[in-house]
């Protein structure tokens, strides 16, 4: 059963820099190749929302509020995806998950999530 663990939320000040880490375990050798990998983030109140995605060929796709500020990036060497955000904001407080999916009609797999507070 492939489980996700995220790492590397915490608190931070507007204007600075978090990186998050996700890693799968629970895989057969080199299917994590095959995945495309997501962040969510769900605000207090809020639905969750998506905020970056690289596919297996490792396209990128952000969400216009991140734009410019965070980056995905994947190693499927170690299984693990990571976001890189900048120039945080307090718009940008929520907890991050981690998703998984095969294909479009593959169920995802969803980390517990790290949270990430931006203060003014």
């Amino acid at each position: 059963q492939v489980q996700l663990v995220e790492s590397g939320g915490g608190l931070v000040q507007f204007g600075g820099s978090l990186r998050l880490s996700c890693t799968a375990s629970g895989i057969i050798f080199r299917q994590y190749m095959f995945f495309n990998m997501h962040w969510y983030r769900q605000a207090p109140g809020q639905q969750r929302d998506l905020v970056a995605s690289i596919s297996s060929n490792f396209r990128t796709d952000y969400a216009d509020s991140v734009k410019g500020r965070f980056t995905i990036s994947r190693d499927n060497a170690k299984n693990a995806v990571y976001l890189e955000m900048n120039s945080l904001e307090p718009e940008d407080t929520g907890v991050y998950y981690c998703s998984a999916r095969l294909g479009d009609d593959d169920p995802p797999i969803w980390g517990q999530g790290t949270r990430v507070t931006v203060y003014a």
